[in-house]
């Protein structure tokens, strides 16, 4: 048996399933962790461990019929197979849990997520390489292929290593970033900064003479890299976006080259380990001495082969064994791990323990099938770049192999429509070939309806793309675009814009305390309880309110003030921010901002959502409790939003640092 069949059948047998602590004592064990060990790791005493494992021993020698202790553990088991009669009690379990715990494929696979299948020896092989000093990791791969997810476990094996972690998405950075050189160096070692709680310094070490590249190393070499007192794991991730801006490209590649070449003779760059992920070829002309994609470690993220597909399907409740099943859903998708995932997540979600799996596979080139809303996207896209179009359609209407132009190929490529090899393209799957055929068709235009009501449909999709699934509130990224709107109009205007910062206290203990689904509860109450917070601000003698909906879900709220505004209407975002932080940016002025701040922290601790932490002292409340940062400014043309997200950062930080449960201006 494996550990995790070990922790199925336990939660299969048990009749209220394992708790977090038991899990944590079964899998620590397995890997030869002492009881001193599991207790440090999960806040308990080292007594109540083994309180804990003495019950799990005593129910696994009723399994076993033989006597398991700690130290035979793993050593006893490893040699065990499911009896036929445990392997339909794990069966029936995961059919069971499956039925409440589906997840819809969409972004990467959580951590704590049932469906993420790894594909050996990539996760293995890559925390080595990620252990070495100044090394360099580049996830290659088009997309939905799995980069996010195994770039999400990356960085927590770093945090569990104690290493600090900081990623950037070169797709959420403004179109401005990206105007020259220095600015785009400057960005990037703000950024750095940030994420790192470090107060930016880029006057003190950006010379004009020396350069922006220049600039930059000595930002990191002199000031970054020393303030940490361990390694730092830097994701660049969506590298892509860089390579529409070839000038930027070509000496970004060759700098971040030459941090990996300064690790051999400069010991402060060996604290810094890269990660590059990306979907397409780079198509810039660079020495091969000043890539960065020919040194340290190269993963191409591959499919799905037939056996991951088939514990991907036990995982979901279904018993594809015998590999009928999982060859035909690999004949349509070719191991596509986000089209397997959608299938699987439909069929079983629409009855499929009961019925046959040929039925959906039928319907899959169908506008009633269950990839068309997906595929259509790329048909508008595709149409809207004919040469692309057209390239793509001699793939999938010829039988022998197609050579393309290198660019198009590449592009192709990158969004996962075909599979390269050597300078050959073929369909990436036969899904594909069989639905474009009918939706593209060469040097011909959908009709002017059409492609209006494709535009509609996309930007509906962009909408929900921009909100928090758990929370219904806006996400970072529709947040990011709606300052820059709202910092452009405020400097027109010259009216003050003001950023509130709210962060849950010790949260993260509380999810580990009281599990997940009581932490996603959290989020949800406390989202709600914001937005109502602005709904009926203290100030409502002074104030009207109306609802604005973004989207059907996703709010946002509009303030009209009477007197110094003169009416004019003061906007209102409630946005999730983070993991458990949200940021309210308002067009009022500070002292408004602060009595919004304080109502907020009042009514969240009047949920008294109870919280109690043994091994922690001195909490600022029996109930959970959130502490808030406020800044507010008004705007000139010249200045960036950065300065104002910076100081309520800051204050945020001051907020925690004082003792949490309060505002700080």
């Amino acid at each position: 048996m494996t550990i995790d069949e070990i922790v199925l059948l336990l939660k299969a047998s048990q009749a209220n399933g394992l708790t977090t602590l038991q899990e944590l004592i079964l899998r620590s064990s397995w890997e030869g962790k002492t009881y001193a060990n599991i207790a440090c790791e999960a806040d308990y005493g080292e007594e109540r461990v083994k309180k804990v494992a003495a019950h799990l021993w005593q129910l696994l020698s009723c399994f076993c019929k033989e006597p398991i202790n700690k130290s035979n553990f793993r050593q006893t088991l490893e040699n065990h197979r499911l009896s036929k009669a445990h392997q339909q009690l794990v069966k029936e379990f995961n059919r069971a849990a499956t039925a409440i715990s589906l997840e819809f494929p969409s972004g990467p696979v959580s951590l704590n997520s049932r469906f993420y299948i790894s594909r050996p020896p990539i996760e293995e092989v890559a925390y080595a390489e990620m252990a070495e000093a100044g090394s360099v990791i580049c996830i290659k791969a088009p997309k939905k292929m799995g980069k996010s997810s195994l770039t999400l476990r990356l960085l927590a094996h770093a945090k569990k290593q104690g290493f600090h972690t900081v990623t950037l998405d070169f797709q959420q950075a403004d179109k401005a970033v990206f105007a020259s050189l220095d600015k785009f160096l400057r960005w990037l070692c703000a950024n750095v900064s940030r994420e790192l709680q470090l107060e930016p310094k880029l006057n003190d070490y950006w010379h004009e003479d020396m350069g922006s590249k220049v600039s930059c190393s000595i930002y990191f070499q002199q000031y970054l890299l020393p303030a940490l007192s361990s390694p730092l794991v830097l994701v660049l991730n969506e590298v892509d976006w860089v390579f529409e801006y070839q000038e930027i490209a070509g000496e970004l590649l060759p700098l971040v080259r030459s941090w990996h070449e300064q690790a051999k003779r400069v010991e402060i760059w060996q604290k810094l380990r890269l990660v590059l992920v990306y979907s397409a070829e780079i198509l810039i002309p660079i020495k091969l001495t000043q890539s960065p994609f020919n040194v340290g470690l190269t993963i191409n993220l591959p499919p799905f082969t037939k056996e991951q597909v088939q514990d991907l399907a036990q995982r979901h409740g279904l018993d594809w064994r015998d590999g009928k099943d999982a060859d035909s859903l690999m004949a349509m998708v070719a191991g596509n791990p986000y089209l397997v995932r959608l299938a699987l997540y439909h069929f079983v979600g629409k009855g499929g323990l009961q019925r046959d799996l040929g039925q959906l596979l039928q319907q899959a080139t169908t506008e009633a099938g269950i990839y068309h809303e997906y595929l259509k996207q790329y048909v508008l896209a595709l149409r809207d770049e004919p040469e692309l179009g057209n390239a793509f359609y001699e793939v999938i209407n010829t039988t022998s192999n197609v050579k393309l132009e290198p660019a198009l190929a590449y592009k192709l490529q990158s969004i996962g429509l075909i599979n390269l090899e050597g300078d050959c393209s073929t369909p990436a799957c036969e899904l594909y070939r069989l639905y474009f055929r009918q939706y593209l068709k060469k040097s011909e235009h959908f009709n002017n309806s059409h492609i209006e009501r494709l535009k509609q449909e996309n930007q509906q999709l962009l909408v929900l793309s921009s909100l928090d699934e758990l929370t219904q509130l806006v996400n970072r990224r529709y947040f990011q675009t709606y300052l820059q709107i709202e910092w452009q109009r405020s400097a027109r205007q010259s009216t003050p814009i003001s950023l509130i910062l709210c962060d849950i206290d010790y949260f993260k203990i509380y999810n580990k305390t009281y599990g997940n689904s009581a932490g996603d509860e959290c989020l949800r109450q406390i989202a709600n309880t914001i937005c109502n917070c602005i709904k009926h601000s203290p100030n409502n003698s002074s104030f009207s309110y109306s609802k604005s909906m973004i989207s059907s879900t996703a709010s946002a709220f509009v303030i009209s003030q009477r007197g110094d505004f003169r009416e004019e209407s003061s906007r209102v975002l409630v946005a999730r921010y983070g993991g458990e932080e949200f940021a309210i940016l308002a067009q009022v002025e500070i002292t408004v901002a602060m009595d919004i701040a304080e109502h907020i922290r009042d009514q969240v601790k009047a949920l008294g959502i109870k919280c109690e932490y043994p091994s922690i002292g001195g909490l600022p409340a029996a109930v959970l409790t959130v502490s808030l940062g406020v800044a507010s400014v008004i705007p000139a043309i010249e200045t960036e939003p950065a300065t104002l997200v910076n100081a309520a950062e800051e204050a945020l930080y001051k907020a925690k640092r004082k003792g949490r449960d309060r505002v700080v201006v």
